[in-house]
């Protein structure tokens, strides 16, 4: 509300223009509403904040880095501070890189700055939907948000593979000719869309522009507008609060917006931008200059994707090549296959939060966040996946392991195709055992309190070891989860007596719901009784233990 003491001459420039602007936009009340709102906090709040920050960063020297690249595949000899090169044929998008990197006033540290934010963003998005995931934060109000999130993931990855294909030179022209093999295995339609990206046979002249608008407008502006989406979701329905006493489905604990949010996040703002800025300072990365201008005769032999797109790379390299002849055409499965279990793999990550909700049935609203341990399928299959992924990186990276570790390609190879199918198993049936073992400790400490490494001797001889009671506050952050009951099929027969028709579909909810809650599938917490009855035996235990003492 303005301040009526004053006259607009008396007030500042700033109530004035404050005053104007709430004439129009209702400022004051907007503020009054939204500044003081109350977030929860936690220290993995900052993963997602980690991204948030890279992505500035990217937007920012990326903008500084197009006033010098050429996105240009015309030929040029090369004239500059970087002597090895000179009098080299090369395409003007290298030589606009190699410019940048050696006669650009700091624009070397700019390329490297660009490109480490760039591998800290996915790293952090993907770290970020990990605890997302883990802690079931995906579940109903927030599975649009999880869209959003798993879609700016998915965007930035390929993005990042455009991005460092750009400067045109031997390692990122092989990446290139990695997808043009790719695109080329498509069944009927594979040699029209090369034609179609490449205007012609590989490599041809208007891939490096037609890429450049992909990478600095396209993708960029679907992501920013997915990142606003983004942020208006959390901003509304705020991020998922741990199980602690006194938190709830219907009460947010925390701190408000203004002054104690965004004083937190300018300063680790500023951190963020401190650390990348140090790698990209000490820690050379794509050194374009050591692998020399793309040729389509020529490969480098450590030619590797970043490690965020390694894993669709060991698809392929693991995968047997097989080839078929169906209706005239030539179908390469080796390559064909993989093409096809890539996107797959984005389909689930993106339907899960949907997947799990018609399992339980759940409808309602989730604020607080899950324990890992009490989901121990869920758990499981995140591991699995984590597991499946480090297994393919490997494979994607055979030649580089085999070449530093003196080891055999060809055991490498067989060892992850094995291990596509073994590893993700038994990492599941272990962290599932894992976590039913946390269950039942939970449990324990429940029943039987803290083990406090007293022993002690009764009258009769037997040793116990003391367990001292846990404060109400533990006693609710162990217990205050919910267990799903398995959905059930419906009775066989109506009412009516009639015979009830039941779908394909519900028998495979009934199962997997079973096997998701179902027995053996998560421990069941202690009830009050239990602990009532446990803390009665407790306390008999000890008053005839003092008795014998006192006969002593």
């Amino acid at each position: 509300m303005a301040n009526t003491q004053q006259t607009p001459a008396q007030a500042s420039k700033g109530e004035r223009f404050a005053d104007w602007f709430d004439g129009r936009v209702g400022l004051y009340s907007l503020a009054k509403a939204n500044l003081r709102k109350i977030f929860p906090d936690h220290w993995s709040f900052m993963l997602g904040e980690v991204a948030l920050y890279s992505f500035v960063i990217i937007i920012v020297t990326g903008v500084y880095l197009t006033m010098f690249f050429k996105p240009s595949m015309t030929e040029v000899v090369y004239h500059g501070r970087y002597a090895p090169l000179n009098g080299i044929l090369m395409s003007d998008a290298y030589k606009s890189t190699l410019d940048i990197s050696f006669d650009v006033r700091g624009g070397l540290l700019l390329r490297q700055l660009h490109h480490w934010a760039a591998l800290v963003f996915i790293m952090a998005m993907l770290v970020h939907m990990m605890r997302v995931f883990f802690t079931g934060a995906f579940r109903k109000p927030r599975e649009l948000n999880w869209l959003f999130g798993a879609s700016l993931l998915i965007l930035g990855m390929f993005d990042g593979f455009m991005g460092y294909s750009l400067p045109d030179d031997l390692l990122s022209g092989t990446g290139v000719r990695f997808m043009e093999g790719a695109i080329l295995s498509l069944p009927i339609v594979g040699t029209y869309l090369v034609f179609f990206i490449f205007g012609g046979q590989y490599p041809g002249h208007i891939w490096v522009p037609r890429m450049y608008t992909v990478h600095v407008l396209l993708i960029p502006g679907i992501m920013a507008a997915a990142l606003a989406a983004h942020l208006i979701l959390v901003f509304y329905h705020k991020h998922t609060q741990g199980i602690h006493a006194g938190r709830k489905n219907d009460n947010v604990v925390g701190m408000p917006l203004m002054p104690v949010y965004m004083a937190k996040a300018g300063g680790f703002f500023f951190l963020v931008s401190g650390i990348i800025s140090v790698f990209a300072g000490f820690a050379q990365i794509n050194p374009i200059w050591a692998y020399g201008p793309y040729r389509p005769d020529m490969v480098t032999t450590d030619a590797q994707p970043d490690w965020y797109m390694g894993f669709s790379e060991g698809l392929i390299r693991v995968m047997p090549g097989w080839e078929i002849n169906f209706l005239g055409h030539t179908l390469v499965l080796g390559v064909f296959i993989p093409l096809v279990v890539f996107p797959l793999v984005f389909l689930a990550i993106w339907c899960y939060p949907f997947f799990e909700a018609w399992v339980t049935g759940d409808r309602r609203e989730h604020h607080i966040a899950e324990r890992p341990r009490n989901n121990p399928v869920r758990t499981a299959f995140g591991a699995a996946w984590i597991a499946e992924y480090v297994i393919l990186l490997v494979g994607g990276g055979n030649d580089i392991i085999a070449v530093h570790f003196h080891l055999s390609i060809n055991a490498i190879t067989w060892l992850v195709r094995v291990g596509f199918f073994v590893i993700p198993a038994l990492v599941f049936v272990v962290t599932h055992r894992w976590c039913l073992g946390l269950q039942r400790r939970d449990r324990e400490k429940v029943l039987h309190g803290r083990e406090s490494g007293v022993i002690a001797r009764y009258p009769h001889g037997e040793y116990v070891e003391i367990h001292e009671p846990l404060s109400q506050e533990a006693l609710y952050t162990l217990t205050a989860h919910e267990q799903y009951t398995p959905w059930q099929l419906p009775p066989a027969v109506d009412e009516n007596g009639n015979p009830r028709k039941i779908s394909w579909l519900q028998r495979v909810r009934a199962r997997l719901s079973e096997a998701y809650f179902g027995e053996g599938a998560q421990i069941p917490k202690a009830t009050v009784e239990e602990f009532r009855e446990i803390q009665a035996a407790h306390h008999e235990h000890h008053e005839v233990a003092r008795v014998g003492e006192g006969s002593h």
